[in-house]
């Protein structure tokens, strides 16, 4: 008697973050609802921006960039994650990403995305 065995492989795949000069998300989100403002901790100002940086330390160059260059307020960055969330009125929030596109891209040398809105 022949018994005919197969083994069966299981293929895992491991997802790692590996740090690259990259904006992987620069999102405006006009006009959102009082309970994102409230959940964020941030006063209603019209719109939000969020940006995601790596890595993650520049953070801190995108905020600075971000407010310097319109007004708006950073609400939240974190130099861990590479988050940071700008708030202010919608030309306002669009113009600081940007400017924060434009000088990664051109100054700093990193891969970016386009502004999204919803």
């Amino acid at each position: 008697m022949v018994v005919d065995s197969k083994e069966e492989t299981t293929q895992r795949m491991i997802e790692e973050s590996i740090p690259g000069k990259t904006v992987t998300l620069a999102h405006v989100i006009a006009s959102p609802i009082q309970d994102v403002y409230q959940a964020l901790g941030i006063e209603e100002e019209g719109a939000i921006g969020i940006l995601n940086v790596s890595p993650f330390e520049t953070a801190m160059i995108a905020a600075d960039t971000a407010a310097k260059a319109a007004d708006v307020t950073v609400g939240f960055l974190d130099r861990f994650t590479g988050s940071v969330v700008i708030s202010g009125d919608v030309q306002s929030v669009e113009v600081s990403l940007t400017e924060v596109l434009r000088v990664f891209r051109d100054v700093l040398g990193f891969e970016v995305v386009g502004v999204t809105k919803t």
